[in-house]
């Protein structure tokens, strides 16, 4: 775990430098923890590792409930938080940023599919590898918490040059404790947590995050952060911090040398 964390930061800060020189769009490589997770897998589980990863995400067989929360719990949060900035006296979206919703169906495509564009390809590593890890032997709500702060500060860069700040550091942690409830509940599948960061991007990033500037946009992440943190809540007090379901376990995976030993043929003793 401790190799993963290295290397899925590491594999995702390297366009830092690039970035400083001008030569780089962005100081972050979303994929990072995508490659971690196979590198890691090819050195400890080889072929095998590195297939269970890919078959969780594509693994599309759940309940059609799971789809409908992936998509639109992100934009019911989302539209709440820009209805309440509104509220608190935020300028109203225009009738053409409104109208211009029909854009958000490419974008999403363009973050869910092209690795490192946007943040779907991130889970991989995070939800695909690293949590049914951390779930061993801690409750689903204390994994996502630890994974949820290493998650959080992995946008350090993005921090540094100023495209996130704390309140995306808050929300993030929240989030991850939102993403642990629907991917244990939808059979460990990759793909569903996928959609969910894709949409989640696509609604409050790059839709409603282009109609809030200054103040105003600030405070739209804030109630953003906020509302997040509320959903939690309530997952965490209606689905119990334990499994962060009441009526699946939560996903988990043995560690490699445990596998190892449970599959070995048995030594005879003479």
């Amino acid at each position: 775990m401790v190799s993963f964390f290295v290397l899925a930061y590491a594999l995702s800060w390297w366009p830092s430098v690039l970035y400083a020189l001008d030569l780089s769009p962005q100081p972050i490589a979303g994929f990072g923890p995508f490659l971690a997770a196979i590198v890691v897998l090819a050195l400890t589980r080889g072929k095998a590792g590195v297939m269970a990863l890919l078959r969780r995400m594509v693994r599309w067989r759940v309940r059609i409930r799971w789809y409908a929360v992936a998509l639109l719990l992100p934009v019911a949060i989302t539209v709440v938080a820009a209805m309440l900035n509104v509220l608190l006296g935020a300028q109203a979206a225009s009738a053409a940023e409104i109208g211009g919703w029909p854009s958000l169906i490419p974008t999403f495509f363009l973050l869910l599919l092209i690795p490192g564009f946007g943040g779907a390809w991130e889970e991989p590593g995070w939800r695909g590898y690293a949590l049914p890890r951390l779930q061993v032997g801690r409750s689903a709500l204390f994994a996502s918490l630890i994974l949820g702060v290493l998650w959080a500060f992995w946008h350090l860069p993005l921090m540094v040059v100023g495209e996130v700040n704390w309140s995306d550091i808050v929300l993030v942690t929240a989030v991850a404790i939102v993403f642990t409830w629907v991917f244990n509940n939808a059979s460990g599948s990759v793909l569903i947590v996928m959609l969910m960061h894709a949409m989640n991007n696509t609604i409050s990033g790059s839709f409603f995050g282009q109609m809030f500037s200054g103040a105003d946009s600030l405070r739209q992440s804030w109630l953003l952060a906020a509302l997040w943190c509320a959903v939690a809540i309530v997952l965490v007090v209606v689905a119990g911090p334990e499994h962060l379901s009441r009526k699946h376990h939560k996903q988990k995976e043995e560690p490699a040398q445990q596998a190892t030993d449970a599959t070995a043929a048995p030594r005879v003793v003479v």
